[in-house]
């Protein structure tokens, strides 16, 4: 009665060792802890967020069905008053339409009439002239009396036999709903500004003088550049890699996969592999273009890079596919220069390309290449010189003038100053935005420090 009994190891030859056993207890609970970190940390928050949402439109929804309500009985009554006025209109054209076709038998037997009354007057004339009686008859047969001339009667307007009219009232009553789209969470109903923004930490970044441009790789690693060198490193202070050609401004970004994109001294563009350190050349200076900045969208990987000619001292901001081939040129705004040198680009969550000019501002244009606005400070400190910019994730616009942060919003309203007066940071020299923690990059002018700033929050979700 045991036969069918076999042991494990026997069947499946294999017994599990007491390493793979140990191995797989610690594995397993890391990429478990990871995962219920992310649902407890973002998933939850983002579907209770959707959860409020679905119940603002529910609280909304009364009001919204009486706009809609009033909405359709207008273009009900707009459309009754179409159908009266095309239903007069036909009127109008249907007594034409009679009138001209009756118009046209009456015409019709008139010309019959008088054809044969023209006919019986010539017979009865040369009835006494018989040579020329039978000459006519010959030219000019008899007319059949008996014949009438095809005479349609006068048709009636109506509606076409096809027509139904179930479905004509079933069009003009019946409604469907569509789908405008699927409802997500946007990062303007997750985030809010703080009341009371606070430095998170700082970081001192050995060998250099000061921080001129920071682009961030991940939450813990960033590229840092001064004057003449480039340094990635990790939020402890540690140097993972080392370079010396960079150029100045806002001459590095990062890519997709976290590969560095830079100029160099001779404005050459090159990457930087995040796996291997290898160096690709992308793209060769073309005189007299120099690149003097550049940007990647994390999200379709454009490079967009402004450039400035030594020729005739002007210039443009040129956009790359992936691929490194020219997509745009953003020049002129209704045949005016735009640009006088650019420094410093980005672009912002809703497409706008934003340029940090060395004489101009920052100038603010459409993704097409249409001029959005300029900005060059408050009112009251007008003229004001601006230099390092980026975006946050709802679409904020912050502005390093030297000594504080400014923050606009998308359309290039004055928000708020960042730091706070309590919390200045002097000299303040570049900025970056992680958009996974949230947290502002600020690196100083005359120090080799840069702070982890926290200004902008989740929202709370009641």
């Amino acid at each position: 009665m045991y036969d069918d009994v076999v042991i494990y190891r026997e069947r499946y030859d294999y017994i599990p060792q007491q390493e793979d056993i140990k191995t797989t207890y610690i594995t397993n609970p890391q990429q478990y802890r990871k995962k219920i970190d992310y649902i407890r940390s973002v998933d939850l928050y983002r579907n209770w967020s959707l959860l409020a949402g679905i119940k603002t439109d529910l609280k909304m929804f009364p009001a919204k069905l009486r706009n809609h309500l009033s909405e359709m009985a207008t273009k009900a009554h707009r459309l009754k008053d179409q159908i009266d006025t095309v239903a007069c209109d036909v009127k109008i054209r249907y007594k034409q339409i009679l009138i001209q076709r009756l118009q046209q038998l009456v015409r019709k037997m008139n010309e019959r009439i008088a054809f044969l009354e023209n006919y019986e007057n010539i017979s009865h004339i040369l009835t006494s002239k018989p040579v020329k009686f039978i000459l006519f008859n010959k030219k000019t047969p008899v007319p059949n009396g008996k014949a009438i001339p095809n005479l349609s009667l006068h048709t009636f307007l109506s509606l076409n036999k096809k027509t139904n009219m179930g479905d004509v009232i079933k069009l003009l009553s019946d409604f469907q709903i569509i789908e405008i789209g699927k409802r997500h969470v946007k990062s303007e109903n997750l985030l809010e500004l703080m009341s009371s923004p606070m430095i998170h930490r700082y970081v001192e970044v050995p060998n250099v003088i000061r921080v001129n441009h920071v682009s961030c790789v991940t939450p813990d690693r960033v590229w840092i550049s001064d004057i003449n060198s480039l340094i990635f490193m990790n939020r402890a202070g540690d140097i993972l890699d080392f370079l010396t050609d960079i150029n100045n401004y806002g001459a590095h970004t990062v890519d997709i996969r976290g590969d560095l994109i830079y100029i160099d001294w001779e404005y050459n563009i090159n990457k930087i592999s995040v796996d291997n350190g290898k160096k690709i050349s992308l793209m060769k200076k073309k005189e007299p273009w120099r690149s003097n900045c550049i940007y990647c969208n994390p999200s379709d990987g454009n490079l967009l890079v402004g450039m400035y000619n030594t020729d005739t001292f002007t210039s443009k901001v040129n956009r790359y596919n992936d691929e490194v081939q020219e997509m745009q040129t953003i020049l002129y705004n209704s045949g005016q220069k735009l640009y006088g040198l650019p420094i410093y680009i980005t672009e912002n969550c809703n497409g706008d390309v934003i340029v940090s000019d060395y004489f101009q501002g920052v100038v603010v244009t459409k993704r097409d290449g249409g001029h959005r606005f300029s900005y060059t400070g408050r009112p009251s400190e007008s003229g004001l010189r601006l230099f390092r910019i980026c975006t946050d994730a709802v679409s904020h616009i912050l502005v390093c003038d030297g000594q504080t942060v400014q923050v606009i919003d998308k359309d290039g309203r004055f928000l708020t100053f960042l730091p706070s007066k309590q919390q200045e940071i002097n000299l303040q020299r570049s900025l970056s935005y992680d958009d996974k923690t949230h947290l502002l990059w600020i690196g100083t002018r005359w120090k080799n420090t840069v702070y982890l700033y926290r200004y902008i929050k989740r929202q709370e979700l009641s």
